[in-house]
Parts: C-alpha cells; sequence; structure tokens
C-alpha cells in the first residue's frame, strides 16, 4: 500500500517536474516522465489538487509550492489507520489457503479495505465485522489481526484452520463476539482472551485446544457449550467444565 506509483505521490512528483520547467514555457507542451508514465499539461490538468487544477496551481510562486508539497507529503508519509487495518486483514489473506477466492477483493493496493467483500466498517472506516465463516479457508489465523481495535464480530467458524489461536487478539478490546468452532485450532486459549471486558459471545467448540480453559474476566460467564469437544481441555468443576486429564497440551 502507498506505492511510489499512487496518485497522490504520482502528482507530487508531476509537479515539481514542471516546476524545473516553469521558465522555459517553450517546453511545456512536451511530455515529461513520472514513475514510467507519459505526462503532459493537458493530461495534468485533468486533475485536482486541493480543488483547482493544475493549471491555477502552477500560477502560485514557487514558494507556495514548495510549501504545500512539503506539507502534504508529511500527510502522505503518515500511515492512516485504514491503511494498517488493510495490512493486518491482507496478512490473513497471505497465511490462509483459499480454493473459493471468497478473498479475491481483498486487494493490497486499495487503500480502504471497507470496499473488500466480507469486511463491515464503522462511520470512520474503522473495520468493526469480520464475516468469513463456512469459507472453507485452510491456513494460521495471523497475529496481526490483533490490530483490529475497533472489530466487534470475528466470524471465522466452519473453516480448516490450524494452529494456535494468536496470544495478539487480546488486542481487539472492542470485540463483542468470537465464533471459532469447528475448525482444527490447536494450543492453549490465550489468557489475554479473558481481558476483553467487551466479549460476551464465545464459541470455541469443536476444535483441538488443549490446556486449562481461563475463568477471570469476560471467561467467567462462559459455559462448557463455549468449549465442548475439545478433548485435551480442562477447567474446574466449580464452572460446570467437565474436567479432562490428558496431561493438558503436553
Amino acid at each position: 500500500m502507498g506505492s511510489i506509483n499512487s496518485p497522490t505521490k504520482l502528482r507530487f512528483l508531476a509537479l515539481l517536474a514542471l516546476l524545473a520547467l516553469k521558465k522555459q514555457s517553450r517546453l511545456l507542451s512536451l511530455p515529461v516522465i513520472v514513475s514510467g508514465q507519459s505526462l503532459t499539461l493537458e493530461w495534468l490538468n485533468s486533475f485536482k489538487f486541493f480543488n483547482c487544477n493544475f493549471s491555477k496551481v502552477f500560477e502560485m510562486e514557487i514558494w507556495t509550492l514548495l510549501h504545500l508539497f512539503v506539507l502534504l507529503l508529511l500527510v502522505s508519509s503518515t500511515p492512516s489507520t485504514s491503511n494498517q487495518e488493510g495490512d493486518a486483514l491482507y496478512a490473513l489473506r497471505r497465511a490462509v489457503n483459499d480454493p473459493n477466492n471468497v478473498l479475491q477483493s481483498w486487494d493490497p493496493t486499495l487503500v480502504d479495505p471497507c470496499t473488500w467483500f466480507h469486511v463491515t466498517c464503522d462511520s470512520d472506516n474503522r473495520v468493526t465485522r469480520l464475516d468469513l465463516g463456512n469459507a472453507k479457508l485452510s491456513g494460521n489465523l495471523v497475529p496481526e489481526l490483533g490490530k483490529l481495535e475497533r472489530l466487534h464480530y470475528l466470524e471465522l467458524y466452519m473453516n480448516k484452520l490450524v494452529g494456535p489461536i494468536p496470544e495478539e487478539l487480546g488486542g481487539l478490546k472492542s470485540l463483542v463476539s468470537l465464533d471459532l468452532y469447528h475448525n482444527n485450532l490447536t494450543g492453549p486459549i490465550p489468557p489475554s482472551l479473558s481481558k476483553l471486558s467487551n466479549l460476551r459471545f464465545l464459541d470455541a467448540s469443536n476444535n483441538d485446544l488443549c490446556g486449562t480453559i481461563p475463568t477471570s474476566g469476560s471467561f467467567s460467564k462462559f459455559t462448557e457449550a463455549s468449549f465442548i469437544n475439545n478433548p485435551r481441555l480442562e477447567g474446574p468443576e466449580l464452572m460446570g467444565f467437565v474436567r479432562y486429564d490428558v496431561g493438558g497440551c503436553n
């Protein structure tokens, strides 16, 4: 994301190229090669820059233009939240096999992941829901998912996901519902998940999780149904969990 060929940076480069030719008006009709593209003044005028076209921008004093350039370059170099969340989602796409091309629209060249299928965002363009249940995905969950701080619903049930639940999912501080049932996930349940104060619904049943079920925080209200058919899980009888004595995660 944010390559040198992005429209904003391309305009910056083109503007500088034209500034270099400002006092040589006889050359302005010639094309300028920027990032492998042939640019002309007529072509540049088709773009808007601060709500005016390049013919108006070109009439500004050079110091004004340079100040604008520095300001916008600083803004463009700061990664947006949409970019960060898009990177996190794309990390998941790279980590899984997707035989049905469910994630085909997850294009890393698109700055806004809110345009991707199976992704829901709020009015601030922050990702709030990920619907990938029964998508026939296989592979591992990725720690980058923990960066989706406004995610409310993470639906990954009935896939073929393997490996551990990343500890970093404890960063999903807005998470309300986590559905991981009917996968092949292994390893312990990360204690960090019990710190998710907004978590109301959890279904991690029908996996191969192991170790002791957390009982603090949000996990204090979950029943055995949330963890059933994980033969290597164990939990305290006082919570109503069936205790499995198979050596934990060993």
